[in-house]
């Protein structure tokens, strides 16, 4: 485990640097994505090791960011959240650097990812209703300066991670 291999760049000019991880470590990352709130004891009876193991390979796989967290996956219609889309953005030239601290000011942004192809970055955008959604896109994204050209996709029925 402790054999490292570099496996992609992370910002401009940096790679990221990854632990070698064995099938109980991919057992173990598998249970707790399923489900966040795991007991060690649960954990280790899954994946067939002792608790100790157990606790020393989370701590591991944490401390070396290849788990990065442990959330609650929510239901956005039962938070209110009645609208959802995909919103693409045509920026300007190496303008995401900025573009980042700007959407984070937007509650209703939950998430970013920069893409290549026919636009620059796609976003997840949650509102109560579509006058929200329209809020967001023409008067909050496009007032980024930083931001040519929208585009939005409606989310008719959300299927969740597969």
């Amino acid at each position: 485990m402790s054999d490292q291999v570099i496996t992609a760049a992370a910002e401009a000019g940096q790679m990221v640097v990854a632990p070698a991880l064995d099938e109980i470590d991919r057992q173990i990352v598998a249970a707790l994505s399923q489900d966040g709130r795991l007991s060690i004891r649960a954990l280790a009876d899954q994946v067939h090791i002792s608790r100790a193991n157990a606790y020393a390979r989370v701590e591991r796989l944490t401390g070396t960011g290849v788990i990065t967290g442990f959330t609650a996956t929510v239901d956005p219609l039962k938070l209110g959240l009645a609208t959802s889309a995909y919103v693409t953005l045509s920026l300007r030239q190496s303008s995401w650097r900025t573009l980042r601290e700007q959407l984070q000011a937007i509650p209703e942004v939950k998430h970013m990812a920069l893409v290549g192809g026919d636009f620059d970055a796609i976003l997840l955008v949650r509102a109560a209703d579509n006058e929200g959604l329209r809020r967001v896109v023409l008067e909050k994204l496009q007032a980024i300066p930083e931001v040519l050209a929208t585009r939005t996709a409606l989310i008719f029925e959300d299927l969740g991670t597969l």
